[in-house]
């Protein structure tokens, strides 16, 4: 039997914690990579894994991430993840799985600060937080940070995609730019429906083809399926469902110049950094462009600020990415690996 330790995501993360609930069937893992900078935040996923084993490496995966996304948004929190079983595909969580999870969050005495992330909502928030108070992504007042981090999100990658096109493409008008976007949901959406306001030539896809579908009629969009859109003749591939879909087998097919979305863990090992880079595509690394949920809601927890607070930091989510870029065209480097050492240092490790 392999231990914790000896996984290849295991990245002297603080804390690896399982959690099972027999009275409402809940199973959860949370993991917290680093406390260096403040309380480990990050949001909980609930989703349906093939085996237990998968579901700890995404927590450890997601909690490294979240370290290294605090981090370089400057927030002073550390990076963990909640991750929480479903028993199939599809599945609804239930109050008393989410009562289930608030307890064991509280249990961890504030090392873990959870929110919204794939599966789960503002409202569901709400029940988790009816058991402790280490939870953010609440519902708020209009004007006050917090909420629902999804359009947050989307913004800071729109903003980010502009960048990535200006950097890989050279040019600052998104006018017939063609962008093959995979995910419609919060994210990927919200980050179409800013692209097509500015004119920007899509090609949609998802899992859920209707949804796909219904967001391209609105939009003027072209679509494609779910497994199709990789190969995709566009400009820009923005990648926003789940992640490590960058890997040896995918990224011969990438036709696109730049590689800029809001899903997490792109890429799906350390190798895939250089392969992406060896064929010259550009890349915004994930943590980077998509912090701006977390700096919604981290602001939320911390009191640090309003909306037009969380507006103006992921206002610098592009600066950010050409501080990656420069080192990395310095360097030679691939972008991963310099935004890798980058937050490294930060959180102490470097």
């Amino acid at each position: 039997m392999t231990s914790v330790w000896d996984l290849p995501d295991f990245d002297s993360h603080e804390g690896v914690h399982a959690f099972t609930d027999r009275a409402s069937g809940l199973r959860a893992i949370i993991a917290v990579h680093s406390t260096h900078l403040g309380p480990a935040a990050g949001g909980a996923r609930f989703w349906h894994y093939a085996s237990g084993d998968l579901a700890v490496t995404d927590a450890l995966r997601l909690s490294r991430g979240m370290s290294f996304k605090n981090a370089m948004a400057g927030l002073a929190l550390g990076g963990g993840k909640g991750v929480i079983l479903a028993d199939e595909p599809g599945a609804v969580i239930g109050e008393d799985r989410l009562k289930a999870f608030g307890r064991a969050v509280d249990s961890l005495g504030g090392t873990y600060v959870t929110a919204e992330d794939v599966g789960m909502s503002e409202a569901r928030m709400k029940v988790i937080a009816g058991e402790t108070r280490y939870v953010s992504g609440l519902p708020v007042e209009s004007g006050a940070a917090g909420g629902d981090p999804g359009p947050y999100t989307a913004h800071g990658v729109y903003l980010g995609v502009k960048a990535a096109a200006k950097r890989g493409l050279g040019t600052d008008d998104m006018r017939g730019v063609h962008v093959a976007v995979q995910g419609v949901g919060s994210v990927g959406g919200g980050l179409a429906r800013l692209l097509a306001r500015d004119g920007a030539r899509l090609t949609l896809a998802d899992v859920d083809a209707a949804r796909a579908k219904a967001l391209a009629e609105e939009l003027g969009a072209e679509t494609v399926a779910a497994g199709a859109i990789l190969g995709v003749e566009a400009d820009i591939f923005s990648p926003n469902a789940l992640g490590a879909i960058l890997t040896e087998a995918t990224i011969p097919t990438l036709v696109a110049k730049v590689v800029a979305g809001g899903a997490n863990n792109q890429l799906a090992t350390r190798e895939d950094y250089d392969r992406l880079h060896a064929r010259g595509i550009l890349y915004a690394p994930d943590y980077v462009i998509n912090a701006g949920g977390i700096i919604n809601v981290g602001l939320e927890y911390l009191g640090q600020g309003d909306e037009a607070e969380v507006m103006a930091r992921i206002a610098r989510i592009p600066a950010r990415l050409d501080e990656v870029w420069d080192e990395s065209e310095r360097t030679g480097r691939p972008a991963a690996e310099v935004a890798d050492t980058i937050a490294q240092r930060l959180i102490g490790r470097g």
